[in-house]
């Protein structure tokens, strides 16, 4: 007789995106990014971070002062990581598991690339201009948005 306790495809895919999350080293917000294929097949993970070669040491984390003193002006979301380092040519079709809502400009990334669902867990910033703007361009362009359905199960791991 097989489990039956087992991990649902919605459980395990955002596990990956909230697994992902702790390799960010932002102090405020972590997000992770899971991107699947129709298959159920795991195409792409990302988190936010600052690109590759710039060091993590030498850029700033802040949130607060001038926008080249704070990291609005280099991280790297985890959605567009995500898409930049996907192991397949094409992601028409795929679904993507984020921690966080996206902004309008992974909207952009997303839609372009052909995801056709986004899973989030968090909406926390539902009320701000870019993510309105994400939603409307979701909606216009066919991309199916729904929030993630919590089951409240525990899971531990220890590395």
């Amino acid at each position: 007789m097989k489990r039956t306790d087992y991990l649902s495809w919605d459980e395990y895919f955002m596990g990956i995106a909230m697994l992902s999350a702790q390799r960010s080293k932002d102090n405020n917000t972590q997000v992770g990014a899971c991107i699947v294929n129709d298959q159920n097949k795991i195409v792409a993970v990302g988190y936010n971070g600052m690109p590759i070669g710039c060091n993590d040491d030498d850029m700033p984390w802040e949130r607060d002062g001038g926008f080249l003193d704070t990291k609005y002006a280099y991280v790297c979301h985890a959605e567009l990581n995500a898409i930049l380092n996907r192991n397949e040519g094409s992601l028409k079709g795929c679904r993507l598991y984020v921690t966080l809502h996206p902004c309008n400009e992974c909207a952009k990334a997303i839609i372009q690339s052909g995801i056709g669902e986004v899973i989030y867990a968090s909406n926390k910033y539902a009320n701000a201009n870019n993510v309105q703007a994400a939603t409307m361009m979701f909606s216009h362009a066919g991309v199916k948005t729904r929030e993630y359905q919590t089951t409240g199960r525990n899971l531990t791991i220890t590395l």
